[in-house]
């Protein structure tokens, strides 16, 4: 396997050793560049074939800090140039084959096809995940699924497909289903979550009726900037209400 671009959660794995690690380790690791990893999204990148750890004769899987600088440019790409799976594969092959390519630049679909070619005039449309792969990430079936998606928690973006986020919200739900938290008891959570992004949403929509090019692409990043300080804002009220003092 290609050893891939360093940085970030990559630069962690290697000050690890060479020891290989297992799959709660590798979590710790990348966490510290990608807060909201889970488990079922490292799952779900295997599945994908983008990434092959080793496994002990019981099964478990063993990744080396190679297959963890691997993971972290996978989400790196995926959070930075807002590339679907496919694509991210295509790229790593080519640095398989000892090549230089250069990451593309995806822009908004038009008439149902992607395009290689930087639209500035458009944001970039993230990955999308289909209904069975979302089940097979997440590691439930259609009974749960549909729970969720009745509560608000998921719900498709068009075509049984859903934002590659959904993957991330999916392990959330399922981890803090382990401490009796059920999907009826989020509700609250998913409608507060609503209202942060229509207030987000009100600040940037000047800038993205503007007419302007560049300032419309300016709302883009205005909105990742909002977005990251209510998560914040958030965080630190939940651990204020809690009596959480923050690191």
């Amino acid at each position: 396997m290609v050893q891939t671009p360093s940085g970030g959660a990559g630069d962690g794995a290697a000050a690890a050793g060479t020891g290989l690690m297992s799959i709660g380790a590798v979590l710790n690791v990348l966490r510290e560049e990608f807060p909201e990893v889970t488990i079922s999204k490292i799952r779900f990148l295997e599945s994908e074939g983008l990434i092959e750890p080793q496994r002990t004769p019981s099964g478990y899987r063993k990744f080396s800090a190679g297959d963890v600088q691997r993971l972290g440019h996978v989400l790196r790409m995926q959070r930075d140039h807002y590339l679907p799976l496919k694509v991210i594969r295509e790229h790593l092959e080519a640095l398989e084959r000892g090549e230089a390519p250069q990451l593309p630049v995806l822009g908004r679909q038009r008439d149902g096809e992607a395009t290689g070619q930087e639209l500035p005039t458009e944001a970039p449309t993230a990955a999308r995940i289909g209904r069975g792969g979302l089940l097979a990430a997440a590691g439930v079936d259609e009974r749960v699924l549909a729970e969720w998606e009745s509560y608000g928690l998921l719900a498709p973006v068009g075509d049984a497909m859903y934002d590659a986020e959904a993957v991330t919200v999916a392990g959330l739900i399922t981890e803090l289903g382990r401490f009796g938290i059920e999907p009826r008891h989020l509700r609250a959570m998913k409608a507060a979550a609503d209202r942060e992004a229509g207030l987000v949403d009100q600040v940037v929509a000047p800038l993205k009726r503007h007419r302007n090019p560049q300032t419309r692409a300016h709302a883009e990043a205005r909105t990742k900037e909002l977005a990251g300080l209510t998560v914040k804002l958030h965080a630190a009220l939940v651990h204020a209400a809690l009596g959480i003092r923050l690191p």
